[in-house]
């Protein structure tokens, strides 16, 4: 029998600190909202921050939504697309 080699899941693989797939996924639901309620009332932002993120599987943080909440409902709103297809 030939000898077995040895497997390290860690060599070559840069190491990543824990929880990043959830801030990413934190990042890229903050900006989809960002992008659809801007200008809302913060509980219409929060609510739907908060929908978001369980639809992808991240338990929300009411404190860090409620950060983004204030910040996205104080941005103005987008100006409806003038692009015909």
């Amino acid at each position: 029998m030939e000898p077995v080699a040895s497997v390290s899941l860690a060599s070559g693989a840069t190491q990543r600190p824990f929880g990043w797939q959830m801030q990413l996924r934190v990042d890229y639901v903050v900006n989809q909202v960002m992008l659809t309620h801007r200008g809302q009332s913060e509980d219409a932002v929060a609510q739907e921050i908060n929908d978001q993120l369980r639809n992808v599987g991240v338990v929300p943080n009411k404190r860090q939504i409620a950060q983004y909440a204030v910040a996205i409902s104080q941005l103005p709103e987008m100006p409806p697309s003038s692009r015909t297809s």
